[in-house]
């Protein structure tokens, strides 16, 4: 704190003896030492307030950059979800145009011969996975 030595010290203190004389000197010195005691406890506790707020701080600005990188996350997943859910839909649109387009002519043909067909008699092109269900019935 201040740059005294210990000779320095010394001769205050003599000076102190001197001037406050020896019957004052312990009353002085105890009331000199609470009023040190309680400043640097005043002086610490105005150095921990300022950290508590400078971390306070600290974590804000780190909360904001979680919450931008949350933001930019979101907004990547929602987009690629748009994208993902229109090629879905185009791939829809593909599929049952492409199954319409092989149904009319079996349905052509089929009513030419005057016969309707049962949707399962059409051949699509189409492969669907054996569920649970149809699993154990005979293919057709």
């Amino acid at each position: 704190m201040f740059d005294i030595g210990f000779s320095e010290m010394i001769v205050i203190a003599l000076v102190a003896l001197i001037v406050i004389g020896p019957e004052r000197l312990p009353r002085v010195a105890r009331t000199l030492g609470a009023l040190l005691g309680r400043a640097q406890r005043y002086v610490n506790d105005v150095k921990t307030d300022i950290q508590r707020e400078v971390d306070l701080d600290e974590l804000k600005s780190i909360k904001s950059s979680f919450q931008d990188a949350a933001k930019s996350v979101e907004q990547s997943v929602n987009q690629a979800g748009e994208e993902l859910q229109s090629a879905g839909e185009s791939l829809n649109q593909s599929v049952s145009g492409t199954a319409q387009d092989k149904a009319e002519p079996v349905a052509q043909e089929q009513s030419a011969a005057g016969e309707i067909p049962a949707p399962a008699q059409l051949d699509l092109g189409l492969e669907t996975r054996p569920t649970a269900d149809t699993a154990a019935a005979p293919k057709v």
